[in-house]
């Protein structure tokens, strides 16, 4: 019989909260450097294609999707998809994070290792993340630990996942930076607002981390109270 757990929250609620914080830092970030209009007054648009074109990336197509911050770089399609607001926008929040999707495309094309790694694990994640529950729970209910400690072992990839994200997103941003300031497309005051909208960005990586971590130690204990009745 399955029943509340108070003790859900001891690991759930610190990692949901950070995740709050870092999404209400990004929006923060966004909605006060998407007012400023970058000194160049280039679209999103216009930055990528003069960015892509700076690294010999100009195969890569740009295209716009619906949606607020849902921006990426696809590596199979080899295009840069972003929305709407940052498309049309000539903001420096637009610019900064078409550079970060730039630095992406940059990363693909050189061959990044941790970027491969994580689209090479995606499709175990993935699988995991779902087979995950049912292994721990039919372990639980048939009570074989050995079924329970696989559910916990697939849970775990998304762990895998997360932390193998991070360094993904730190050095797309820091290649963002690097991007924009080699190509002269910003002055210091907004080189500083790019860098704030990115680091309010790598937030929510960290805050990932910190909630797929919190899911698996949860389950953890789980496992181990079985163990000790």
């Amino acid at each position: 019989m399955f029943y509340f757990d108070p003790m859900y929250f001891v690991f759930a609620l610190p990692p949901m909260l950070l995740v709050l914080w870092a999404q209400s830092q990004v929006k923060g970030a966004y909605a006060k450097y998407s007012k400023i209009r970058n000194m160049s007054n280039m679209t999103g648009a216009q930055v990528a294609r003069v960015l892509l074109q700076t690294r010999g990336l100009e195969a890569i197509e740009v295209e716009t999707i619906p949606g607020e911050l849902t921006d990426n770089y696809d590596p199979r399609a080899k295009k840069l998809r972003l929305s709407e607001g940052v498309y049309s926008s000539p903001s420096v929040a637009a610019m900064g994070i078409v550079a970060h999707e730039v630095g992406h495309a940059v990363q693909d094309s050189v061959g990044y290792a941790p970027l491969r790694l994580r689209g090479a694990i995606v499709p175990a994640v993935n699988l995991g993340s779902t087979l995950g529950y049912v292994f721990f729970f039919a372990g639980i209910v048939i009570n074989l630990s050995g079924l329970v400690w696989v559910g916990i072992g697939m849970f775990s990839l998304g762990v895998v996942f997360a932390l193998v994200t991070l360094p993904v997103e730190f050095n797309a941003s820091s290649r963002a930076l690097a991007l924009l300031k080699g190509n002269g497309l910003v002055n210091v005051e907004e080189y500083k607002g790019a860098e704030s909208v990115l680091s309010a960005a790598a937030l929510t990586y960290v805050a990932a981390v910190a909630q797929a971590m919190g899911t698996l130690l949860y389950f953890v204990y789980l496992a181990m109270g079985r163990r000790d009745d």
